[in-house]
């Protein structure tokens, strides 16, 4: 039997981990009787935790809500979910000040082992701008994944991994370059970044043998065994590596791609769209090409048609058939 201390850590961690507990299945778990629990809990609410109690055949035991709030007992995935969670927080306007504060204080109580795996990330991440509005759903990213990733930052190992880019076109070119995106074996890369923006996490690497920058999306990426090989790490041009994932994602980061002619000078076309949503070049001083990329063809007719200026989709041709589709659909809501 467990000491009472103990115990009650164990009775606040399992009224926590679900709504309904009865009073015998919390017998069962802690491996004590009855009577012991009823004490247990009435310890718990001397302590400041509303425990409340529904009496009857199917009675049960619940944590409620009150005015204090109880400390959290949190597993380990649990605990380094939490921490990436604030610290993509921190690109949130107006709680930057209090995941800082939150980031802070759940360091102070996590073992060394889960410190160490929480420091890395909190040192390897960067958070781009606020989000541009974009209506995809955000991509499923393995916690554990980005927690090797940001160890192989803080340690300068190499990082192997396979890269695989779902609902790639069948022309996508495949490159010789083991660290090229896209590449359909395992891509071996020097890590030195994470970006968390537009609910989106890319990792900044360095090709070992070109000495080329790259951007990959993390929700591609499968890592291998850890290399245990340590590189020396170089600096990074610019020093900016956020800039780099925005710039390197309008042109090549995302499913779908697209070359918008605008029929505005470059500077107009600029002042409308967020710097991440593409890289905008000038053809003449009344004519620009737009470059930019979604993950979905929807998402890139939603962003052309809110420049509110006059333009021609010349690539992707699905693209071309696809606005040509909401055009129709656009011009019969119209008519009489």
């Amino acid at each position: 039997m467990i000491e009472t201390s103990s115990r009650l850590l164990a009775l606040l961690a399992l009224l926590q981990s679900r709504p309904h507990w009865s009073g015998s299945q919390l017998a069962e778990r802690l491996d004590v009787t009855g009577r012991t629990i009823r004490n247990d809990i009435d310890r718990l609410r001397e302590l400041g935790y509303p425990v409340d109690a529904v009496r009857g055949a199917g009675g049960y035991y619940q944590l409620g809500a009150g005015a204090k709030l109880p400390p959290l007992l949190l597993d380990d995935e649990e605990a380094v979910a939490v921490a990436i969670g604030l610290r993509a927080g921190r690109g949130v306007t107006g709680i930057q000040e209090s995941a800082e504060r939150a980031l802070s204080k759940l360091e102070q109580v996590l073992p060394h082992r889960l410190r160490r795996q929480v420091s890395a990330l909190t040192e390897a991440v960067s958070v781009g701008p606020d989000d541009t509005g974009t209506p995809a759903p955000p991509p499923d990213v393995d916690a554990a994944v980005l927690s090797q990733i940001a160890a192989a930052i803080r340690d300068s190992h190499l990082l192997r991994f396979d890269y695989t880019a779902p609902d790639r076109p069948d022309d996508t070119p495949r490159r010789n370059d083991a660290s090229a995106p896209f590449a359909d074996w395992p891509v071996l890369v020097e890590p030195y970044r994470l970006i968390s923006w537009e609910q989106h996490w890319y990792l900044v690497a360095r090709g070992p043998e070109t000495g080329d920058w790259h951007t990959y999306r993390v929700d591609w990426a499968t890592p291998r065994m850890p290399t245990g090989e340590r590189f020396d790490p170089v600096p990074f041009p610019g020093g900016d590596y956020t800039a780099f994932v925005l710039r390197d994602v309008a042109l090549a980061g995302w499913k779908v791609h697209a070359r918008i002619t605008v029929a505005a000078p470059a500077e107009d076309v600029l002042a409308r769209i967020n710097p991440a949503v593409g890289v905008v070049e000038a053809i003449d001083t009344t004519t620009s090409v737009l470059v930019t990329g979604a993950d979905n063809l929807s998402i890139i007719a939603v962003y052309i048609g809110m420049l509110e200026l006059d333009f021609q989709v010349t690539e992707p041709p699905e693209l071309v058939e696809h606005v040509r589709t909401l055009g129709e659909r656009y011009r019969r809501a119209v008519s009489p």
